[in-house]
């Protein structure tokens, strides 16, 4: 097999999903397991894009639209963009593996956070590609942009950012990032990850679809698999200048995106009475567990996603299974001490805590 493979395949970890509830259920015995791990949507999806995935079924028998046509329209209105500055994918992750294709050659230079602590298929599409990943430490659990400005090079292709980052929840203001993309040249992409926008309420928060009405080149990559709870269709998407559209355009594959997702999409973005609810829901819960933490003497990174970091000061992997013994699915992730876990309805974020003492009391 190794002479089958290419180089580069070694250099690659399989991605590790959290367990799924089937697979706790059956393995500890328990039937009611709530999953706080990967961070879905608590109050599930639109009702408007599930009935509209119920109807689209029944045409299951045709190709998929193959340029997104109508959703692509309800899309660029929602955003006030041409639609011709979109891309859709299955998920923004088959976008960052698109983006690797299309821009990277053998020997470009990739500038990323340090996978542990920012999302791992950075540094796996860069991988897959032939091109190096330039690690740069995290600090205070968010983005060195000091210390990734000093490792600019001339081969520095692409820079992959996510904001806020995940798993840390940390945000760069638009101060600190307009600071950092002025030291890089134009022969240079920069991939601004925002798969959490929508829950970020803070001012300084960038709107980066400016940087795309400038003409800068910046690719935008968000999600309907968050906050409108689409997760299991993957539909993502990407905003950029058209230059760069059409060249992604060029490799993307015809009928990327299923006809269901395409159909749950248009609905999704016409239910704004969900956002907001989801909205909502987030926030309370961000505050009560924060609270809970805190009271607990936890300490935990503030997030301006759907989810937190906390650390146990122990090993993170031991609680973590203590916990889905309790029927709680979380997230060991991080510093090996740390542990995410979703933000939940309010009956959900009080059983973790639940869960949470007790496992510490008897560790």
């Amino acid at each position: 097999m190794k002479k089958l493979q290419r180089d580069a395949i070694d250099r690659l970890a399989p991605y590790v999903p959290g367990k799924p509830v089937a697979e706790v259920q059956r393995e500890y015995g328990i039937a009611d397991i709530i999953k706080m791990a990967s961070n879905e949507n608590p109050l599930g999806a639109s009702p408007k894009a599930v009935s509209a995935v119920k109807k689209a079924a029944e045409q299951v028998y045709f190709y998929p639209e193959g340029s997104c046509f109508e959703l692509r329209k309800a899309l660029a209105e929602h955003l006030q963009m041409p639609a011709d500055n979109l891309i859709f994918g299955n998920g923004s992750d088959e976008l960052l593996l698109l983006i690797s294709q299309v821009f990277l050659n053998p020997g470009d230079e990739v500038l990323q956070g340090e996978p542990k602590l920012t999302f791992v298929e950075y540094k796996a599409v860069t991988t897959i590609a032939d091109a190096v990943p330039v690690i740069i430490d995290m600090k205070d659990f968010g983005y060195d942009l000091k210390a990734m400005a000093e490792k600019i090079s001339e081969k520095t292709k692409v820079v992959f950012i996510a904001n806020p980052n995940n798993p840390t929840g940390t945000l760069l203001t638009k101060e600190q990032l307009e600071d950092f993309l002025g030291k890089l040249s134009e022969e240079t992409v920069v991939v601004l990850d925002e798969a959490y926008y929508e829950y970020v309420g803070r001012a300084d928060y960038p709107e980066s679809i400016e940087y795309v009405k400038q003409g800068r080149n910046i690719i935008v990559l968000r999600t309907f698999s968050k906050i409108y709870g689409l997760a299991g269709l993957r539909l993502g998407y990407g905003i950029a200048k058209k230059e760069l559209i059409e060249l992604l355009e060029k490799a993307r594959q015809p009928f990327n995106v299923n006809l269901l997702a395409q159909a749950a999409g248009i609905a999704a973005l016409k239910d704004t009475k969900f956002v907001e609810e989801s909205k909502q829901v987030n926030n309370e819960g961000k505050r009560w567990l924060g609270d809970a933490l805190e009271a607990m003497g936890i300490p935990f990174v503030p997030s301006e996603a759907n989810f937190i970091l906390f650390d146990v000061k122990t090993e993170a992997k031991t609680l973590t299974e203590a916990l889905m013994k309790e029927g709680v699915i979380v997230r060991c992730i991080g510093t090996g001490t740390t542990i995410r876990v979703t933000i939940g309805t309010m009956q959900q974020n009080r059983r973790f805590i639940t869960a949470l003492k007790k496992v510490l009391k008897n560790k």
